[in-house]
């Protein structure tokens, strides 16, 4: 007999991209809910934000709506290390009644300055079962997409 008590099943992804943008113009977006309403929803979704208070302890809240509005789904978190320009360490949390749905998940998200411009690499810890990995993986790269669109210079001519 298994005396552990029924925890969710949880699983993890890393998704990494270089963005042509310096690593602080990047930091700061993660960090404005402004930003963040424009760059974190996947394909068919919209964002708002309540409120990213970018400080260690402090907290965020979104929500993503479909565009046809059937599907909304509400999530905040807390910032629990900034390095700036560096690493962001966040928790998230699904605002949701679905016991399956209420693990706390840990993103990190890291800044590398490369040749090209930025490394880009976040690790999602603590996904949800009900969420296959892939389309975690997905939507962050649908997200890291958004975001080098807002963050890159055009270039020179």
């Amino acid at each position: 007999m298994n005396d552990q008590p029924n925890e969710p099943e949880t699983g993890s992804i890393e998704v990494s991209r270089v963005i042509k943008a310096p690593a602080e113009r990047i930091y700061k977006a993660f960090l404005d809910a402004d930003a963040l309403a424009k760059f974190s929803p996947p394909a068919g979704y919209t964002a708002r934000y309540d409120h990213a208070d970018g400080e260690v302890g402090g907290t965020y809240r979104g929500t993503f709506t479909s565009l046809d509005k059937s599907d909304e789904h509400s999530f905040s978190g807390e910032y629990i290390e900034l390095v700036p320009n560096e690493r962001i360490v966040q928790t998230d949390r699904f605002e949701t009644d679905v016991p399956e749905m209420q693990s706390e998940m840990t993103v990190t998200i890291t800044l590398e300055e490369v040749a090209d411009g930025t490394k880009v690499t976040v690790r999602q810890e603590g996904i949800p079962k009900p969420i296959p990995a892939e389309d975690a993986a997905t939507g962050w790269g649908m997200s890291l997409e958004n975001l080098a669109r807002l963050v890159e210079y055009p270039e020179a001519e």
